[in-house]
């Protein structure tokens, strides 16, 4: 159902038992999936693409211009997964000329007045609390949670299945699995209740706490935790996710205990 005071393109492409209510504005080339539901006074801006099952709840603004002063008008487009929710007054700009466009995946929640600004890329399964702040060209892999007025600093990286304290300032990469807080940002423990949610085996959670007291309680400096972790440490997935993360953070990752 289109409510007839809704204001949308005829160049919107509106896929089958989708709700659009009063005021919201759909602008054109924007591709809305299967019953999804607009409420009113939201903002769907050009170059988006946005799944079925989603909620878009008042005054959300998607696919707006950023506010990078490098951008020059390139085409970028916002994709939103399918079953997301985009709660009242958040907003998610459109990519730059860095990824040409700013993803959210699948089965997330944006909750009110966050931001997802240009150029971030955010998995499935992910949480942002209300007031959550993301700069530019951040990523967030599957299954983080991130609480309410977290700060997170332009190219972070945020690892699948963390969790990240109320109120956090993020200006490291966070590794995969763990939980973090206080100020400076440090390793706090293992997410072992996220993980024990999601079925991870006793076996794993048991060996992700081991191989992070290598890296962030011992004392050792991370490449001599590396080190240790390759010689003590069983091959696994998990362990090859881990050391590849922090591999791959040449700004470094966050504190230890």
């Amino acid at each position: 159902m289109i409510s007839p005071l809704a204001n949308v393109s005829p160049k919107a492409k509106i896929g089958n038992n989708v709700t659009i209510e009063a005021f919201a504005t759909i602008y054109e080339d924007v591709v809305i999936g299967d019953n999804t539901h607009i409420h009113p006074n939201a903002i769907i801006y050009s170059d988006t693409i946005i799944g079925s099952g989603c909620q878009i709840f008042p005054g959300a603004l998607i696919g707006i211009v950023s506010q990078d002063l490098k951008y020059k008008g390139e085409k970028a487009i916002t994709t939103i997964g399918n079953n997301t929710i985009i709660r009242e007054y958040a907003t998610v700009h459109k990519g730059t000329a860095d990824r040409m466009k700013t993803a959210i995946g699948s089965n997330c929640m944006i909750m009110a007045y966050a931001h997802v600004a240009h150029d971030c890329i955010i998995g499935n399964n992910v949480i942002l609390a209300n007031y959550v702040g993301l700069a530019g060209h951040v990523t967030i892999e599957d299954f983080v949670i991130v609480e309410g007025y977290c700060a997170i600093q332009q190219f972070i990286v945020i690892g699948a299945h963390s969790f990240l304290a109320g109120a956090s300032k993020v200006r490291k990469n966070v590794p995969p699995f763990i939980r973090v807080a206080r100020e400076p940002l440090q390793y706090i423990g293992v997410n072992t209740v996220g993980l024990s949610r999601r079925g991870f085996e006793k076996e794993t959670i048991n060996q992700i706490e081991d191989i992070y007291r290598l890296i962030f309680v011992r004392g050792h400096n991370i490449t001599n935790a590396l080190e240790l972790v390759e010689q003590e440490i069983a091959d696994s997935e998990t362990k090859k996710q881990i050391v590849s993360f922090i591999k791959n953070s040449p700004e470094g990752i966050i504190k230890g205990i």
